[in-house]
């Protein structure tokens, strides 16, 4: 696959990924969405629900890392990328390097709790790490959710 048919995969699966975070807002809910794809499928979607389980490890990451891992019938998710609206946090970023996968996308940085900046080196050493697919939307999201709970 060229770099120009990468991004525009990319950029696809995170508008499915934003459609998801969509769905958190509705909820109300801090809109995050994640999907995890598997040989050019989607095999889960998921989107945070720390509000409706009462759950501070309910993040789109982990859902979608647990749902695809059902889907799969195994806990290794090494033929599958996540895609996700925002940076992983140190907690999701475990939970990627435990499941093995092998490429993670994510949209907007975090820069106060983003794996980047509190946990550079917990996913798999392998794992490859592309930020800012679709970044400016994925940020405008977040920033009109804060915005209108301030």
């Amino acid at each position: 696959m060229t770099a120009d048919e990468q991004l525009k995969a990319d950029e696809g699966f995170m508008r499915r990924a934003l459609d998801e975070a969509r769905q958190a807002l509705a909820a109300g809910e801090v809109p995050i969405g994640a999907v995890v794809v598997c040989r050019g499928r989607i095999i889960s979607r998921a989107h945070n629900l720390t509000e409706t389980l009462c759950d501070v490890t309910a993040h789109a990451e982990m859902q979608a890392i647990t749902a695809a891992a059902n889907a799969l019938g195994g806990k290794y998710l090494t033929d599958c990328t996540l895609y996700v609206t925002v940076e992983p946090c140190a907690m999701c970023a475990g939970a990627i390097g435990w499941a093995q996968l092998p490429r993670v996308v994510y949209g907007a940085p975090d820069a106060k709790r983003g794996f980047s900046l509190l946990a550079p080196r917990a996913m798999h050493p392998k794992c490859a790490v592309t930020a800012g697919v679709l970044g400016e939307e994925c940020a405008r999201l977040m920033k009109d959710f804060f915005a209108s709970r301030r």
